[in-house]
């Protein structure tokens, strides 16, 4: 049992880096790059191959997200270090996919993911409630700002509401990953 639990965080990285949406728009003859900005996400499979492919895209980033975090979680009662590197890796892995040469996925449906796997619907709601007040009340044009607020908003929420170190810890991991990889809009 100890193995499985010092490698649960790889099985959780290669369930992160799988590219549900680049390869469902591709099987319906389109090229999700040609599109939107080129993000390989369900945005972008929306756009390309329509809401029934781009559904399913979201759903399946969503999945490469929650399934492994809640088995690591709920099933292998992942604590520590394990636990941190099984919420961040399906987050890395999307974001920097072998598949796509480590380019590209702005990762956050399998941020969704990741806290509903951990916290079931609380953080995602939170993280979800904090995107509309931003976009549609505060409105704010740029979604990246927009993510930005939400991302920051969500990690101080995870660190006063469950006072868990390791929970803390994901939560930072995963916005300074997600910020990363927004880091070009923000330059401009």
């Amino acid at each position: 049992m100890g193995v499985i639990r010092l490698l649960f965080p790889l099985f959780s990285f290669c369930s992160g880096s799988l590219m549900f949406s680049l390869w469902l728009a591709r099987f319906r003859g389109r090229d999700l790059r040609s599109v939107g900005d080129g993000n390989p996400g369900a945005v972008n499979a929306i756009k390309a191959a329509g809401p029934i492919i781009g559904g399913l895209a979201l759903l399946l980033d969503f999945l490469k997200g929650a399934v492994p975090v809640a088995i690591g979680y709920w099933g292998l009662k992942l604590g520590g270090v394990p636990l941190l590197l099984t919420i961040i890796a399906p987050v890395f892995g999307h974001a920097f996919s072998p598949w796509l040469r480590c380019r590209d996925g702005k990762a956050l449906a399998v941020t969704f993911g990741v806290w509903s796997g951990v916290t079931l619907w609380e953080v995602p709601t939170f993280l979800g409630g904090m995107l509309f007040f931003s976009k549609f009340i505060l409105r704010l044009r740029d979604d990246r700002l927009s993510v930005f607020i939400s991302l920051l908003l969500m990690l101080i929420y995870i660190g006063f509401r469950f006072r868990d170190p390791v929970l803390t810890g994901a939560a930072l991991g995963n916005v300074l990953i997600v910020m990363f990889k927004h880091q070009m809009g923000f330059r401009r």
